[in-house]
C-alpha cells in the first residue's frame, strides 16, 4: 500500500475505538462504506491489538525486501581493468605523470 493510500485510510479509520484488533478496524471500516482495497488491507494485517491508527499504517507500510536475483555466473567485464594485469599485482611500478610540455609539442 502507498504513502497516500495508508494515510486514506487512517482518516477512514478515525473514531474507531482504540485500542482495537484487526476485527474491529474491519467492523469500523465495514460501516464507513470503505473501498474494497481498504477492506483488503485491513485483511492482511497481522492479528494483534493495535494501540493507534500509526501502527495500523505502519503495518500496512512495511515492505518486506524482495530477494536478490541470483546469477549463476558471473557478468562479463565491459574490458579489460586500467592499467592491463598491474591492476592486480601488488608489486607493480607506479604510473608517472606525462610532462604537460611534451603534450603541447614545444
Amino acid at each position: 500500500m502507498d504513502p497516500s493510500a495508508a494515510a486514506e485510510l487512517k482518516t477512514l479509520l478515525t473514531g474507531v475505538r482504540l485500542p482495537a484488533r484487526k476485527a474491529e478496524l474491519l467492523e469500523h471500516a465495514v460501516g464507513q462504506r470503505a473501498e474494497p482495497q481498504f477492506l483488503d488491507a485491513l485483511q492482511s494485517l497481522p492479528e494483534r491489538e493495535y494501540v493507534s491508527l500509526d501502527e495500523v499504517a505502519d503495518d500496512l507500510l512495511h515492505v518486506q525486501p524482495t530477494p536478490l536475483e541470483t546469477h549463476p555466473h558471473p557478468s562479463e567485464e565491459s574490458g579489460a581493468p586500467p592499467g592491463g594485469d598491474a591492476y592486480t599485482d601488488p608489486d607493480a611500478e607506479p604510473g608517472r605523470i606525462r610532462d604537460l610540455d611534451q603534450i603541447d609539442g614545444s
